[in-house]
């Protein structure tokens, strides 16, 4: 009798999250997206472009790509997100499970413009800028730019930097970077972990969203975090006495990827947002207000973005970790980090 009254329950559940995915209107779609400053440009330079054009109507949802990860996981074949933002890392894992739609990229009506490199190669992602894992700094407060991810851990600054919990990319960028600063093994991450350890009493947050930092700079409670030039640009368009710095180890080169969820009910609009987030005017809206790099070939960039996004020099000293190995071997640094680093 409990064995059928839970089959019952599972089966009424099951109907329920396909009848919620169902019910979604043809012309609304919902789409996950990061916090902050990032959702605000998102709507200025692709929504409203999108909606003017199309009719529909977008619902945004804001979260990490963790979260959005853990939203496609809990609601797998009947989503309640029609196009998710998610780093490439995440992106990776949610693919190689088996919840992201197969797209026909030759669809897109930019798709000839766009960097091919952009466009995972089993046709489940695109990558629609070029972002990085920087420092951030307070230039009243450090009238010298840090050049050295070393330099956060100067026992000057004690007290006086933030750094990004491994939830999120900056965060996990922030480890392996140090851990390849210190000669470690990627696989154990055993020298990132002991550096890390070693600097948690000097502090003051381990943020879980990117714009946390935002009031931590603007009230001068901390000097120094590692952060992403987006961020940073879009904070001191805003009068927080917030700059960007490269590291000479060179920064932690990002991948924003958007994607749709295996099972989505509108993936033909959701791809007509993707072509807009790729058309010219949408990357270059998105890169002077949110000074992010475009992956459009066709967009020209003003000065003041190029010294704010990874550029030149910067850009040359660009390096990506192995996003495969990462996706693999990222569920044990969490829990490693939860025992030694966030306790």
């Amino acid at each position: 009798m409990l064995d059928r009254t839970k089959s019952i329950l599972l089966g009424a559940a099951a109907a329920l999250a396909v009848s919620a995915g169902a019910a979604r209107a043809a012309d609304e779609l919902v789409v996950a997206t990061f916090g902050g400053s990032f959702a605000d440009d998102t709507k200025a330079c692709h929504v409203a472009a999108f909606e003017k054009a199309t009719g529909a109507k977008v619902i945004l949802t804001l979260g990490s790509s963790v979260d959005i990860a853990a939203k496609i996981r809990a609601t797998a074949g009947s989503p309640d997100i029609d196009v998710a933002y998610m780093d490439i890392s995440i992106a990776k894992q949610i693919r190689n499970e088996g919840l992201l739609e197969k797209l026909d990229f030759s669809t897109l009506s930019n798709y000839p413009d766009v960097a091919k490199q952009a466009f995972d190669d089993q046709g489940s992602f695109v990558n629609f800028m070029t972002a990085a894992t920087t420092i951030a700094y307070n230039p009243k407060l450090m009238p010298e730019a840090p050049d050295s991810w070393e330099d956060l851990f100067d026992p000057k600054y004690a007290g006086k930097i933030a750094l990004g919990d491994i939830t999120g990319t900056s965060g996990m960028h922030f480890l392996i970077a140090v851990n390849k600063m210190k000669g470690g093994d990627f696989e154990t991450q055993d020298a990132g972990f002991k550096a890390i350890e070693g600097l948690m009493p000097n502090v003051v947050m381990l943020y879980t969203q990117a714009d946390q930092l935002v009031e931590l700079f603007q009230r001068g409670e901390i000097v120094m975090a590692p952060w992403y030039p987006d961020r940073i640009g879009s904070a001191a368009d805003k009068g927080v006495d917030v700059a960007v710095a490269y590291p000479k180890e060179g920064a932690v080169g990002i991948q924003p990827t958007v994607s749709v969820p295996k099972g989505s009910p509108n993936k033909a609009l959701a791809m007509k947002f993707i072509d807009v987030l790729l058309s010219p005017e949408g990357q270059k809206c998105f890169a002077e207000k949110k000074y992010a790099g475009p992956v459009n070939t066709k967009v020209e960039l003003s000065d003041k973005v190029k010294a704010i996004v990874p550029f030149g020099e910067s850009y040359e000293k660009l390096w990506y970790p192995d996003t495969d190995a990462i996706a693999k071997y990222r569920p044990g640094w969490t829990e490693r980090w939860q025992r030694e680093v966030a306790r």
